[in-house]
């Protein structure tokens, strides 16, 4: 009996009472905290796991696209080089000529109005000059360089074949 006095005492005591309760609740306190963190401590090795492995994905990507761009470096450099080789083989520079030239010219349409007609009665008249020298005195050079060396004249063949090709 003596047990259920000293317990009844204890109880009966308003400051062991609330003491008593405190630290039951402090306790529950405690408990609850520790759970959470270590439900907090899981969730942050799980957040370092996604980002540690984003981090590898983003690592492997960087990887992949830096020798994508290295590789197309490699041939933009490539056709680079390509292109100054094509524009220096013979004829590459009077066709890029001619580009500039037709671009110019559209230029000068859209920006004169009055240049069409005066380009296009210019363009007749070389034209027309360019055939009259291919009929005249330069087809009579190229018949007097290509003729045998023994005769001044051409033969009869030649001439018939330059005149039937125009030339």
């Amino acid at each position: 009996m003596e047990n259920s006095s000293w317990i009844s005492d204890i109880l009966a005591n308003p400051f062991l009472r609330g003491l008593s309760i405190g630290l039951l609740i402090a306790f529950i306190l405690w408990v609850r905290g520790w759970l959470k963190a270590r439900e907090l401590n899981g969730n942050l090795k799980k957040l370092r796991e996604h980002l540690h492995t984003k981090l590898e994905i983003d690592s492997a990507e960087n990887e992949r696209r830096k020798g994508e761009m290295d590789k197309i470096k490699q041939e933009r450099d490539n056709l680079r080089n390509m292109v100054q080789v094509l524009n220096q083989k013979p004829g590459r520079q009077e066709l890029r000529q001619v580009q500039v030239y037709q671009k110019a010219i559209e230029i000068m349409f859209e920006k004169s109005p009055g240049f069409a007609p005066a380009w296009q009665i210019t363009v007749k008249e070389a034209e027309e000059e360019i055939k009259r020298a291919e009929r005249g005195i330069i087809p009579f050079f190229k018949r007097m360089t290509s003729s045998n060396p023994g005769s001044e004249k051409p033969s009869k063949k030649q001439l018939e074949l330059e005149q039937s090709t125009g030339h």
